[in-house]
Order: structure tokens, then sequence, then C-alpha cells
């Protein structure tokens, strides 16, 4: 028996070793680039903001001097209403740009999913190809598109003019915003769709037409009910960076089109006020998490078929 336990014994610690081997570096590579800096970020929030921007120090001699931890910060983001509407504006934005993209890319991953195997790669391939060139030339490049001696703004204010209407300014606008948006986090809702429409099995679908459904009750009740995981993934890879996103909406919407990022950024490297930037930040994170968190949820729980 004392054999045998050692053996046990010694495949059990084996086994730990392995599983720390793997997941060690990961939760390490959390801990140093994720935990810790959201401690920080926390603590920050807690602080005084320094006399020329930063942060006060902690313990402080100097008479009249603010230093320790105060509530302030927090006090005054719930206190004014703007901060709720940025926010607000910040969330339909990227809920806006997920169903657009959704809207986009269903029928593309489908077309994909259904092309001969040869062309699939070739397909996959030219949708990540905007990745192969830097984000801020993609960006700046829908400047000269969206401009006001473009030929798309010229033709869209040709027709406004031949009903009476006055011409729009396609750039520094909230369109322009949406459009910035969902050209670059459109791959980011296809990849996922593909990947899972790829995975269908057709013997379901030659199954419902046997039963006499049509084309209609087949994506209804077979294709989209099991493409679901794919779009909540989808959902999530789009709506999380776009919450956050600041670049977009500085270069193609100006002044007036600020969000949660911009908003963000202006306190860390405008006014350097940086307790109520860490705070913002973590107002962020939370939402980023509890739509992390939805989406998981409804990825594992969730029953799809009507």
């Amino acid at each position: 028996m004392a054999p045998e336990m050692s053996e046990k014994t010694q495949s059990s610690r084996a086994t730990r070793l392995a599983r720390w081997l793997v997941s060690g570096p990961p939760l390490l590579f959390l801990a140093v680039f994720f935990l810790l800096p959201s401690a920080i970020m926390v603590l920050a929030s807690f602080r005084y903001p320094g006399e020329f921007g930063g942060l006060a120090p902690l313990f402080s001699t100097v008479p009249g001097v603010l230093h320790g931890l105060t509530f302030e910060t927090y006090q005054f983001f719930f206190s004014d209403i703007i901060y709720v509407q940025v926010f607000l504006k910040s969330f339909l934005v990227a809920l806006a740009t997920t169903l657009i993209c959704l809207l986009l890319a269903y029928p593309l991953a489908l077309l994909i999913a259904r092309s001969p195997k040869k062309s699939r790669d070739l397909m996959v391939l030219l949708v990540i190809l905007p990745f192969a060139s830097n984000f801020l030339v993609r960006v700046y490049a829908w400047m000269i598109l969206l401009g006001p001696q473009a030929a798309l703004s010229q033709a869209i204010n040709a027709v406004l003019a031949l009903f009476g209407l006055t011409p729009v300014h396609l750039l520094f606008s909230p369109f322009a915003v949406l459009v910035g948006m969902v050209y670059v986090h459109l791959p980011f809702m296809v990849l996922p769709l593909y990947t899972n429409l790829e995975k269908h099995d057709p013997m379901l679908l030659d199954a419902a037409q046997d039963c006499g459904a049509n084309a209609w009750q087949r994506f209804w009740r077979i294709t989209f009910p099991l493409s679901m995981p794919g779009i909540l993934s989808g959902a999530a890879l789009v709506f999380i960076p776009v919450l956050g996103m600041f670049a977009i909406p500085d270069i193609l919407g100006g002044t007036g089109d600020m969000l949660i990022g911009n908003l963000i950024k202006e306190q860390f490297l405008g006014t350097r006020d940086w307790p109520f930037g860490s705070t913002l930040s973590i107002m962020l994170t939370l939402a980023v998490l509890a739509v992390a968190w939805l989406a998981a949820r409804l990825g594992r729980g969730g029953k799809y078929y009507a």
C-alpha cells in the first residue's frame, strides 16, 4: 500500500506542478500588467491632485498643502450630470457601432463560411488585410474620403441641393466618428462569426429543408441560433474597444464629439488632473467588466434555439 500511496502522491504533485507551469506565466502577466496598474489607479483616484498636476504627496508637512486620501473625485463625478451624459453617449456610440458591424459582418461571414474551401483563406486574408497598415494612417485616410472636396461629400450635397436642402459636412461630425469606428472594428466581428458559422453541420439545414422549411425559416430556426456564441463574442470584441476609443473621435469628430476615452485622455494629458482621470478610468473599467461578464454569461447559459 505504501508504494501505491507514494506513487499517487508523486503523481498528484506532478499534476499540480504541471498546472502551475501552464497557468503560472499568464497569471503572473495579469498580476503585473493588469492587477498592479489597476491597484495603482484605484489608489490614485483617492489622492489629491498636485499643485502643478499629477498627484499630491500622500504625506506632507507643508502647511496648506492638501495630502492624504479623499473621496472628492467620486463625489464630483456623481454630482455632475455631464459625466453621466458622456458615459451614456459613449455607450450609444459603442452600441450603434456593434449593431452596424453585426449587420455588415454577418452576410460576409456567412458568404465566407459557405464558399468553396480553396477560396476561404483568400477571403479571410482580405478581411484582415487592413491590419497590415498603421491604424492612424487608415483613420487619416477617412479625413480625405469625408472631406468637403471629396467625391462622396460633393455627391451627397448635390443630391441635397436638388431637394433644396442645405449642404452637410461629413467630416468632424458624429457620422464620421461612426464610420471610422465601424471601419476599424468590422474585422473583429467578421472573424468570430466566420469561425462559428464554419463549424455548422450542413446536414441540419438539409433536414430542415426535408421537413418543409424554406430558406428564411432555416436561417432563423437553425443558422442564427447556432451562431449566437459567435455573435456574442464579436459583439464583445467590438463594443469594449469602442467604449474606450479616443483616437477616432479626436481625428474624425473634432472637439464636439467627446467620448469617455477622450475625457480620460484630457484629464491625464491636458488638465493633468490624475485623480479624476483615474476615477473616470475606474468607472470605465467597471463598465467594461460588466459588459464582458454579461457576454460570458449569455454565451454559457443561453438557449438559442427558437
